[in-house]
């Protein structure tokens, strides 16, 4: 079968839409707070897969350091990115709060868990340059 027809688990489709959108997100903690350890990492993956879950998202990456998380998250259209980020960092900040009170007291990180700004980037597919190529190629009617 040639790989045209062949079925691509990265293209997704709704019904008037079919998509493929990634997004790599970062977060970084409040002060850039070395707050994270093993544990806490591995519950913040299970508390914003649990978030991607309900938006129909799906988190495909997640890894992070002391002081911040990348995530890697294929999402529909009809999802604002900026919505899913807001409750991907209100959910996660409200769970680890309560579970990891005690660590995160004695780092003082204030009553803040994430800084208030973050990084997207979109990703995915062919490069742009092969997109702008493919676009200027059009053959335009007369």
């Amino acid at each position: 079968m040639s790989p045209r027809w062949e079925p691509d688990p990265d293209i997704r489709r709704g019904n008037h839409v079919i998509y493929n959108l990634h997004a790599h997100l970062v977060f970084v903690t409040k002060y850039r707070r070395e707050v994270f350890n093993e544990d806490m990492l591995t519950r913040c993956e299970a508390i914003m897969r649990d978030v991607c879950e309900k938006f129909e998202a799906d988190l495909r990456e997640f890894n992070g350091e002391g002081d911040h998380v990348h995530l890697l998250v294929h999402y529909p259209p009809k999802i604002a990115l900026s919505k899913l980020v807001n409750t991907l960092k209100g959910v996660s900040s409200r769970y680890l709060r309560a579970e990891y009170a005690g660590r995160i007291n004695r780092i003082g990180m204030g009553s803040v868990f994430w800084a208030p700004s973050y990084f997207v980037g979109s990703c995915g597919g062919a490069p742009l340059s092969i997109v702008q190529e493919y676009i200027e190629n059009q053959k335009r009617p007369v």
